[in-house]
């Protein structure tokens, strides 16, 4: 029997008096709220609900929890998009959210050493004070969490730029399935010492332990900011657009791409209608250039018009002052949100090469005509990462089920013919599992899962997760 099949008093028995009884729930409200994420409308209650403050109260539910074959699935905010956080065996969840200590600001150094449970945008706002600059910049930033992040190698808008969660990552405190813990990199810029574990634990997904402490990369801040809004009637000319305008020598910080209906859904949802979109845009791109002084961008914006111009763009606005920009980044922010509210919708998070992001777009549509649904896609275009909503609207229960998951799957191998992948930063998790055999040879995933094995033998580390279940898998 394993620990999915026990009752509640055995979880009882082995997690009683680790923790506080204030930050241990067998039963109530902690458990619904540790069942979801924001994730497809998913539900899997946990057992027990863990709240540790430290890597010792980690390490010793960690420890329990292997002793006894128990599921750990680690959370944060549970803002993810692909089931990752989802305790889908049951098991101990383990909330990080009251260990959320921003450690120490090393001014000196350029580095921030965090706790998980720490809010991205509250780290961002803390450095910022101090004229320095977080960059990884997720939509959810007011309330996803450092942790989080790390798990799912988290991007945004300025990943174009700045890049994504790993490339701000010098070293991790991390409690293994043993309750063993490790460091497994440096604090230091430069480290050649052994293998990459640092690169490993980013984006796995709490399936090779569970990260305590992280010790992330800053820069001076660029104070400087210029916003161009820009409407295309062609969807078409607007993904072409973008790899242009690296090829014309810009740099731009991001470079954002909304659908007509995802603005729409967007303004219709926060109430903001100040934005005219014309009935006759197809498509718009959100178009960032930073710099350390104000001098610095009108060259750069000079470089990107021509681009605009050539492909069909219209009127560009600029966003002069925060408040206009902050409006203009608002909507966009709450598109995902928006489209939630539309209709029950599953969210691809693909990624291209760029300059492939007209082909990618093209076999979207050619997917939904053809299976007969409604697509809104919106994404960070200057990094090809496209994210593709599939809305149910009114199709039916067995069409849903059924068919949509090979439209996705057409969906995915064309990604891959483009030179693209599955996930460009919302991981794979529990909903995209079964299409991994479409990117990664049975060899690769045979490394991966003996990694798996190495690091987690008892497979307590969130299992089901990333890859699909074998039947000689345990729990």
């Amino acid at each position: 029997m394993t620990m999915t099949d026990k009752n509640t008093n055995i979880y009882r028995e082995i997690f009683q008096g680790l923790l506080p009884e204030n930050r241990l729930h067998f039963e109530g409200e902690a458990l619904s709220d540790n069942s979801v994420d924001e994730t497809e409308g998913l539900s899997f209650m946990p057992r027990v609900v863990a709240e540790p403050v430290s890597v010792e109260e980690v390490s010793v539910l960690v420890k329990a929890a292997n002793d006894n074959k128990v599921p750990v699935t680690a959370a944060g905010a549970r803002t993810g998009l692909s089931g990752g956080a989802l305790p889908v065996h049951g098991g101990l969840a383990l909330s990080m959210r009251k260990m959320n200590k921003i450690i120490k600001i090393d001014e000196k150094n350029h580095q921030a050493i965090v706790e998980p449970g720490v809010i991205t945008e509250v780290l961002q706002n803390a450095v910022e004070e101090k004229n320095l600059f977080y960059a990884v910049d997720p939509s959810s930033k007011g309330t996803c969490t450092i942790g989080g992040n790390l798990a799912e190698n988290s991007g945004g808008p300025r990943a174009v730029k700045y890049g994504v969660t790993k490339d701000w990552v010098l070293n991790l405190q991390v409690v293994l399935a043993d309750g063993q813990i490790i460091e497994t990199g440096a604090n230091t810029l430069k480290n050649s010492t052994g293998y990459n574990l640092t690169g490993l634990m980013v984006g796995s997904e709490g399936t090779l332990g569970i990260i305590t402490r992280a010790t992330l990369k800053l820069l001076p801040l660029p104070r400087f900011h210029a916003l161009m809004w820009v409407p295309f009637k062609s969807i078409s000319d607007a993904c072409k657009t973008v790899s242009e305008i690296f090829q014309a020598g810009a740099m731009p910080s991001a470079v954002e791409l909304m659908e007509r209906d995802a603005l729409v859904m967007a303004q219709d949802y926060t109430g903001n209608h100040d934005l005219t979109l014309g009935e006759e845009d197809g498509a718009y791109l959100l178009i960032e250039v930073d710099g350390f002084q104000e001098a610095e961008l009108m060259p750069q914006c000079e470089r990107i018009l021509p681009v605009l111009e050539r492909n069909n763009g219209g009127e560009v606005l600029f966003a002069q002052t925060a408040a206009e920009q902050e409006k203009l980044w608002y909507l966009r922010r709450r598109i995902g949100e928006a489209v939630k509210a539309v209709s029950i919708y599953k969210e691809e998070d693909t990624v291209v090469p760029r300059g492939y992001l007209p082909e990618l777009m093209e076999v979207v549509k050619r997917v939904g005509r053809e299976y007969g649904f409604r697509t809104v896609c919106y994404g960070h275009a200057g990094d090809g990462n496209l994210h593709i909503n599939i809305l149910r609207d009114e199709m039916s229960e067995e069409v849903w089920s059924e068919k949509i998951p090979e439209a996705i799957r057409e969906i995915f191998k064309n990604v891959v013919e483009l030179g693209g992948t599955l996930s460009g930063e919302h991981g794979i998790g529990y909903v995209q599992k079964e299409y991994m055999d479409i990117v990664l040879s049975p060899h690769n995933i045979l490394i991966q899962r003996g990694i798996k094995k190495v690091m987690d033998p008892k497979n307590i580390m969130n299992p089901g997760k990333i890859f699909p279940q074998l039947p000689h898998d345990e729990m």
